[in-house]
């Protein structure tokens, strides 16, 4: 069931995972949107969101539990889970594209590939004061088919956004996606409802950024670009991507402070209502897949922990963080140290010409050839051409990118700024552009 205990598992789930998509077909199916009823969907449709405790959360925001209250549409795109040892033998994640050649290449670090499949259908409300809110839903599979490790990371994100919905201040909050329901169908499959507040992921825009790169500097075989146009872009793309990275943290600290960690944070867990780099004043990026969240109140670190963050803890102990408390900033020192890996992909991608440089090929640099020393990168990236435009962006403010980008990667967890530190820092306030 999706709401059934997470410590009642037997089961421990190793290492936590980056989300990655695996494919994202748009227009795979008819550009036509055909809905239908759930209910027609399964006669027998068996549902288990009612008010009820999910791994000590009491579950009170309003979720539409209902499976008549929502319409299906097409499938629009699916997820995999990665698993990524990293730095210095530590777990980390990171999100993203799927590229059997990148992983080959990745020789320092183990890759294996997740076993739970997640698919994803567009959707509406389709009664009740909600009618015809669009959704996206998120369909895990059910134990049959995933084991008992999909079940938990659907309850887990059930029971996280239930926790930072039930608040009143949740709404003082745009940078987290929101769950509007779930039902689960007779095949034990896990359907959960959230706002449809963008299709596309931070992950889109960068890998659209690049080929527009590549596109403008290469006419008939040469390269060109109006000095004026080439301007006017970077300054665009400067301002797009610094008010990306503004909504992930400010998501990532109101989870810090409402007791979530986010664990598997990347650029295809930021979903983007816009790509437009010219409608950057509406960009509200929302932080999704809190299927590895992990809950950091001070009565849940002193019990034992849940299969899906036995890896965490794992890596806490080898750091020296035993305590709760320790236990707790190592957490939050673990989420900022993934926010640096994902400033840093969203500071050269978007940057550089497509397959100049990916995901895989940035990770490696920072933790493996310079071993987290960002001005020595800094220093092998300013002889490369190719890399200029993320070196300049970085480079503001005298140098503050950098600076940020050392001290949310620092060796030591104890060093990391927190969220709302990162938020403030120079670099993130935007003066420079």
């Amino acid at each position: 069931m999706i709401c059934s205990s997470l410590n009642s598992s037997r089961e421990r789930i190793k290492a936590r995972r980056g989300v990655m998509p695996l494919t994202t077909d748009y227009l795979s199916l008819s550009s036509r949107v055909c809905f239908f009823r759930v209910g027609e969907f399964n006669s027998n449709v068996r549902f288990s969101l009612r008010r009820r405790r999910v791994g000590n959360t009491c579950c009170k925001a309003s979720l539409i539990t209902s499976s008549d209250s929502f319409e299906v549409g097409k499938l629009i795109g699916s997820y995999g889970f990665m698993n990524i040892s990293s730095y210095s033998g530590t777990q980390s994640s990171i999100d993203m594209e799927y590229l059997s050649g990148d992983i080959g290449r990745l020789r320092a670090q183990d890759v294996g590939e997740g076993s739970v499949k997640i698919r994803l259908y567009e959707g509406r409300i389709a009664q009740g004061p909600l009618r015809g809110t669009p959704v996206i839903f998120k369909v895990y599979p059910g134990q049959r088919v995933g084991g008992l490790e999909a079940d938990l990371m659907a309850a887990n994100e059930l029971s996280a956004h239930a926790s930072l919905q039930n608040n009143s201040k949740s709404i003082s909050c745009p940078n987290i996606q929101i769950l509007l329901g779930g039902f689960e169908i007779k095949s034990g499959e896990q359907w959960l409802a959230f706002r449809n507040d963008g299709k596309y992921t931070a992950a889109d825009y960068t890998k659209f950024a690049s080929e527009k790169m590549s596109k403008y500097s290469e006419v008939g075989g040469q390269k060109f670009w109006n000095p004026f146009e080439k301007d006017e872009t970077i300054k665009r793309r400067r301002y797009f991507v610094t008010k990306l990275l503004q909504g992930v943290i400010s998501g990532l600290a109101y989870m810090h402070d409402h007791d979530r960690l986010h664990q598997s944070l990347g650029p295809a867990s930021v979903v983007l209502n816009t790509m437009v780099e010219k409608d950057a004043m509406y960009l509200v990026p929302k932080l999704r897949d809190l299927a590895f969240s992990v809950d950091i109140r001070f009565s849940e670190l002193e019990g034992n922990s849940s299969g899906l963050s036995d890896g965490l803890w794992r890596r806490a102990s080898a750091s020296g963080a035993f305590s709760p408390m320790e236990k707790r900033a190592f957490g939050i020192a673990d989420d900022i140290y993934e926010a640096g890996l994902l400033l840093a992909y969203v500071s050269f991608i978007p940057f550089c010409e497509a397959g100049v440089m990916d995901s895989l090929s940035l990770r490696r640099l920072l933790e493996n050839t310079f071993r987290l020393d960002v001005q020595a990168m800094r220093e092998y990236c300013l002889a490369d051409d190719r890399l200029l435009e993320a070196v300049k962006f970085l480079d503001l403010g005298n140098g503050a990118g950098w600076e940020l980008l050392q001290a949310m990667l620092n060796r030591d967890f104890r060093q990391r700024p927190i969220a709302e530190a990162v938020l403030n820092h120079r670099f993130m306030a935007g003066a420079f552009l």
